[in-house]
């Protein structure tokens, strides 16, 4: 295997036409095989819009909100990424195969491409979106900081990338369209980034419900306190630092480095953003979905 040391940022192959990694194309038969368990819980996002986020609160549900059972190892060990695959790794498949049931997956699969044994096997989803804005800058800022990217360019190279769907994962409209649409026919609750910023209790309630289970209000109070972004940030389980600096670099820009709705207006031009607003429009004519650009 390639030494994590000699990581070269390469360009992003094509996987049913949507970019992705390289690396992750080449494991994607397994992915497309992968069986689902019935009690499997995938955690759905577009990238940079909250995964991590949801994926602790989640793991802390899951520990009934045991903080030391939630610091047992890195985040992405906790909640396996189904389609991951990097030299020097094991693959999202291998990991998930090893993990106990109850398992939490998570995934930016656009709907199109998910597995179908997790249909088949009736699974539950939960998905989580945020606003386009926020999460062009967030995405900018990663594909800087993690060299499993091409160069992103300048800021306004790479909004020209993001509106033509030209990053990893393709189009963010189709991705959040799909998913919403999908919430009509399977066991889905669909999330949004800003409302978990504004009132995180009562998402944290909504998700209870939602997985049928009930939680002393001490519980759930440890768990708003854990999975705050000041606690987070500082929680090596959660901040990725233990990537190595290699494949992503902290000192360029932090993974979890702000955390806040609207940060768009610090980065966007006036230019900038009344192009970005004609063209979110376009590609949101005739959607029931509606997000909030600013807190």
């Amino acid at each position: 295997a390639m030494g994590v040391e000699e990581v070269v940022r390469e360009e992003l192959g094509s996987l049913h036409g949507m970019p992705l990694y390289k690396s992750f194309i080449e494991v994607w038969p397994q992915v497309e095989a992968f069986q689902a368990r019935p009690d499997d819980l995938l955690i759905s996002t577009y990238p940079k819009s909250g995964t991590t986020w949801l994926s602790e609160i989640l793991d802390m549900i899951y520990q009934e909100g045991n903080v030391e059972k939630c610091r047992r190892d890195a985040i992405y060990n906790r909640v396996p990424f189904l389609e991951f695959k990097d030299p020097g790794f094991p693959s999202g498949v291998e990991l998930l195969e090893k993990t106990p049931s109850p398992r939490l997956v998570k995934t930016h699969l656009p709907i199109q491409l998910l597995p179908k044994s997790f249909c088949d096997k009736n699974c539950k989803f939960i998905y989580m979106a945020r606003n386009p804005k926020d999460v062009v800058v967030s995405y900018y800022y990663f594909y800087k900081m993690a060299k499993t990217h091409p160069d992103p360019g300048t800021l306004a190279e790479f909004l020209e990338s993001f509106m033509a769907g030209k990053v990893a994962y393709g189009s963010w409209y189709e991705h959040v369209r799909g998913w919403w649409e999908k919430k009509q026919k399977q066991q889905l609750l669909y999330l949004f980034y800003e409302d978990m910023k504004k009132d995180p209790r009562q998402e944290v309630q909504k998700i209870l419900q939602f997985l049928g289970k009930e939680m002393a209000e001490e519980m759930v109070e440890r768990i708003l306190h854990h999975t705050s972004f000041q606690e987070m940030k500082k929680n090596p389980a959660a901040n990725y630092e233990t990537v190595p600096s290699a494949l992503m670099d902290h000192s360029i820009s932090p993974f979890l480095r702000k955390g806040i709705i609207g940060d768009w207006k610090n980065h966007f031009t006036v230019a900038q953003n009344e192009r970005f607003n004609q063209h979110y429009q376009k590609h949101m004519m005739g959607s029931d979905l509606h997000f909030q650009m600013e807190a």
